[in-house]
């Protein structure tokens, strides 16, 4: 970037002079000097990207120091067109030096930037970059701020693409749609008043609020995605633009309210979509939010849990472990048998060729035994190196626990990471030929995802099969914010693939005994309402037990400010009754020890 004031034009050469002077700047329609509506025009691409254009006036209202360095500028008169914004990024490169409220004179190139390449599905900030800048005053009034609130952003989220389900070319029509709303808002000063927070806070210091606070509520204070249909168009990522060495950004749970005002340019970015830049930041009242605790089963109920311990491995702190082992005691009552996704091998990240995970698994009982907890005993199957996703050299896995003064575990050897488990029956049972045993291990519903592993248990002298899931994650989807609408779910076709096996060998269990007890947990990566789900419980066989709760209990995890479900718990037949919980400990919190909710089955075998 290249910064001047007009006191230093007479510095310049006369050769610059006279470039500059003789320089055809690009003109509106009209005739007039390009203003910044011109540039954003009425659609999501500019129409003069990639066109140089000179001497283009505005009001700074926002800069930014860190990450994609520049500053967006507004023009403080506007055009009167709701399509059209008013302001618009400047990419320096380098930490700017004008400050908000400088009055400034831009040349540069427009361009569209889109973060995480084109293919990634995003939509493009329209910006100028190379800019030249002069500042003609300082001090000046910031524009008016744009209010977002309950009232002004539609219920409507998105219009429908076309052809190629693209929404790039089609007219903003802002009143109508939210999406349109903020892409008309792009770049331009607006802020939010006392905005209740929808997503905790996090490491890298973003909050989510909304501004339509009764839009789907959640217990919690949050909001509920129920639907493909229910984006919640409130939404909003807030992000600050002091950098952190500066002022720490302020911890937030959901629930809590984001009060006073709230202000700063509307930017976007790969992560998240829209965001209030703040350069003003309002301050965090508590909600009163609190972590639950499910209550004990009693003497004849089997409690069967699933916990995501995201990557837990014997690197990790003391306190990790110290606190996911509070959590099995307390928050889910030492339940008899537990499912844990993300187990990694005793050498955690690093790729050693180590598959073992006795001492990852080790450690937790310890921690659980010392936080008043049974000592648990646990089975699972070691994977193939570098076979089951996740992150590299983690080797993560699937594993039971289970407390062996409650609980019998039913040990019929030969299962391995590439042999399957099959069903047989057994004095009129249905009971595994390998247990633990993993399902249709070498299936291409498989291949570089984490495979799921059944157990034989018994409780009182009943038969129980569980089966431990965690599905193929989303990555790869596009994003509900993304330039094509509605957005396609490719990696929903490999989650449909494994409940499809799942749910086969479901079928096989009740062919074989129609009341068996069978329950399916874990993370499964889709919702309640997904295709997968449907897939799973293909011909009655399986029922999500999330739908016995409160339709604003159901979620297990926020992603995006929407509180939604990952993780599923599902029964067969043969448990008609059933007390089934979502433990919320984690995923609204600011301080979590994993990203996920764990959830606990309690029934009578």
């Amino acid at each position: 970037m290249t910064t001047r004031h007009t006191a230093a034009l007479g510095a310049l050469t006369a050769a610059a002079l006279t470039s500059t002077l003789l320089a055809s700047p690009a003109l509106a329609a009209d005739g007039d000097p390009l203003r910044i509506h011109d540039i954003q025009g009425s659609t999501r691409l500019s129409p003069y990207a990639g066109e140089e254009v000179r001497e283009v006036a505005g009001i700074v209202t926002g800069v930014r120091t860190y990450g994609s360095r520049g500053f967006w500028f507004q023009d403080p008169e506007g055009d009167g067109s709701a399509a059209t914004s008013e302001g618009v990024f400047v990419f320096t490169g380098s930490a700017p030096s004008v400050r908000p409220g400088d009055e400034v004179r831009v040349t540069g190139t427009v361009g569209e930037y889109y973060y995480g390449g084109r293919d990634g599905g995003n939509q493009s900030v329209t910006q100028i970059s190379g800019p030249e800048v002069t500042v003609v005053s300082s001090g000046n009034p910031i524009p008016a701020p744009r209010t977002l609130g309950s009232r002004s952003v539609p219920s409507a989220y998105a219009p429908e693409g076309g052809a190629d389900g693209g929404i790039e070319d089609l007219e903003l029509r802002p009143s109508r749609y939210a999406l349109d709303l903020y892409e008309s808002l792009e770049g331009s000063n607006v802020r939010v008043r006392d905005a209740r927070v929808a997503g905790p806070s996090t490491e890298y210091a973003e909050m989510w609020v909304t501004v339509e606070p009764r839009q789907n509520p959640t217990a919690g204070g949050g909001t509920r995605y129920g639907g493909y249909d229910e984006q919640n168009p409130g939404r909003l990522k807030v992000e600050s633009l002091t950098p952190l060495a500066e002022e720490p950004f302020p911890a937030a749970d959901t629930g809590d309210t984001l009060s006073g005002t709230t202000e700063g340019p509307l930017d976007y970015e790969q992560f998240g979509g829209y965001y209030l830049a703040a350069r003003e930041l309002g301050t965090v009242e508590d909600g009163g939010l609190e972590r639950e605790q499910t209550r004990e089963q009693r003497r004849r109920e089997l409690a069967v849990a699933t916990y995501n311990v995201e990557n837990l491995d014997p690197g990790d702190d003391e306190e990790k472990f110290a606190r996911l082992a509070d959590g099995l005691v307390n928050a889910l009552a030492s339940p008899d048998i537990v499912a844990l996704e993300e187990i990694q091998d005793n050498t955690g990240p690093e790729d050693d060729g180590v598959v073992a995970a006795d001492e990852t698994v080790a450690k937790l009982i310890d921690a659980v035994v010392a936080a008043g907890g049974p000592r648990y005993a646990w089975r699972g199957i070691d994977p193939q190196d570098k076979q089951d996703g996740g992150q590299p050299g983690g080797n993560i896995r699937n594993v039971f626990l289970f407390n062996p003064e409650r609980v019998d575990f039913v040990d019929r050897p030969g299962g391995d990471a590439t042999t399957a488990t099959d069903v047989v029956e057994r004095r009129g049972r249905a009971t595994l030929t390998h247990s633990p045993g993993r399902i249709d291990p070498t299936a291409a519903a498989w291949e570089d995802s984490r495979k799921p592993v059944a157990g034989e248990f018994r409780f009182r002298g009943r038969t129980v099969i569980v089966v431990a899931n965690h599905f193929a994650s989303k990555g790869g989807d596009q994003s509900l914010h993304s330039r094509f609408q509605p957005p396609s779910r490719s990696s929903e076709e490999q989650r449909l693939l494994q409940a499809r096996s799942v749910n086969a060998f479901v079928k096989d269990v009740v062919k074989v005994q129609r009341k068996a007890d069978v329950v399916v947990l874990g993370d499964i990566n889709d919702f309640e309402f997904s295709a997968t789900t449907e897939q799973l419980t293909d011909g009655r066989v399986l029922r999500s037990a999330v739908h016995a709760l409160p339709e604003c209990e159901r979620y297990t995890y926020v992603y995006d400010g929407n509180s939604q479900v990952l993780d599923q718990t599902l029964v067969s037949p043969g448990i008609r009754r059933f007390d089934y919980d979502i433990v919320h400990t984690n995923a609204e919190f600011a301080d979590q020890v994993s990203d996920h909710d764990p959830q606990v089955l309690r029934f009578r075998p």
